[in-house]
């Protein structure tokens, strides 16, 4: 049997559940941190000893798990067939899911894994029934509000990201809600909100070609600094909008450069609806990322700062076209 010795994972509440749960079936404690387009482009070492967790799959790892369908038919353009990759990959609410089955069928496991992998279903497909549901104080929504708010550099985040799963793997989810680090950095956080709320109503929009007002769109592709805006907050803005797009620009080592990120989330309203909308499949169709059906992103490569100014324009148009498709 391969001795894995770390865990590559995605920095979000669904990435650190599923390194949890790993770290505790593997008795694995080095726990490194990415994002997609950090895998996509191979930035950070991957070898058969890691396993990776929530994000897409790299050149090799040793065991991968993952629930995005875009990461599947990723695979297949490579000519990569699923299942000859150990771990697990399927479509479903969370990572943390598929872990937590995967680990199931080896063995009992902690009962309140049961619990993290209801929360993380819950958060990561956003499936909420109604915006006071987002916004409650629930021990999942507050870890995940602790999760967002701002650190005073990238290691430090790295170093708590880190110690959060490490609780999730030894304590239940109400002990690690009620730690006073984790209520410290959800208030700070509900701070970071107001300032967002902010932006929302400054910088966000329709399109004019958008006559029954569907998407609202928040375009902050002339910022200089990487600021970060929750798009569910546009609820609270605008709640008559069925989904919502942030275009933003993507900051390498602090510096600007010339990729725009995009994503995209489904209203709350839209869960008490039946519907065909799938932005998950938005940003498939653009060859720019994936997602689920609720919420997606990806980021949109430009060749030089004339294509940048006119993808800031261009986009926006594009994803509505792509929108109104789908009926």
């Amino acid at each position: 049997m391969t001795d894995y010795t770390s865990i590559v994972t995605h920095d979000d509440f669904d990435g650190l559940g599923s390194a949890a749960i790993l770290s505790w079936a593997y008795d694995i404690e080095d726990i490194r941190f990415a994002g997609p387009i950090t895998i996509a482009k191979a930035e950070i070492p991957i070898t058969k000893q890691d396993i990776v967790s929530d994000l897409p799959y790299p050149v090799e790892c040793g065991m991968w798990f993952d629930h995005h369908e875009g990461n599947l038919n990723e695979l297949r353009y490579r000519g990569v067939d699923p299942a000859s990759i150990p771990g697990k990959f399927d479509v479903r609410p969370s990572c943390v899911r598929v872990v937590y089955d995967y680990v199931l069928k080896q063995g009992e496991v902690p009962e309140d894994f049961a619990e993290l992998a209801d929360a993380a279903d819950i958060i990561d497909s956003f499936a909420y029934p109604d915006l006071a549901s987002w916004r409650a104080d629930t021990p999942g929504n507050r870890i995940d509000r602790a999760i967002k708010a701002s650190s005073e550099h990238r290691r430090a985040h790295h170093s708590f990201l880190r110690q959060l799963v490490y609780d999730l793997r030894d304590l239940p989810l109400s002990e690690v809600a009620d730690m006073e680090l984790i209520r410290a950095r959800a208030a700070s956080y509900g701070n970071e909100e107001q300032q967002m709320l902010d932006q929302i109503e400054k910088y966000g929009m329709h399109l004019a070609s958008d006559a029954n007002h569907e998407l609202f769109f928040v375009d902050r592709t002339s910022f200089s600094n990487p600021t970060r805006i929750d798009k569910k907050l546009i609820g609270l803005v605008e709640p008559s909008a069925r989904g919502y797009v942030e275009l933003k620009p993507v900051f390498t080592g602090g510096r600007k450069s010339l990729r725009i990120a995009v994503s995209m989330s489904l209203a709350l309203s839209m869960q008490q609806r039946e519907h065909r909308k799938d932005v998950g499949e938005i940003m498939r169709l653009l060859n720019i990322g994936d997602g689920h059906a609720g919420a997606a992103a990806g980021v949109w490569e430009c060749r030089d700062a004339h294509e940048f100014q006119q993808m800031r324009s261009e986009l926006p148009q594009k994803i509505l076209d792509l929108w109104l498709r789908q009926t």
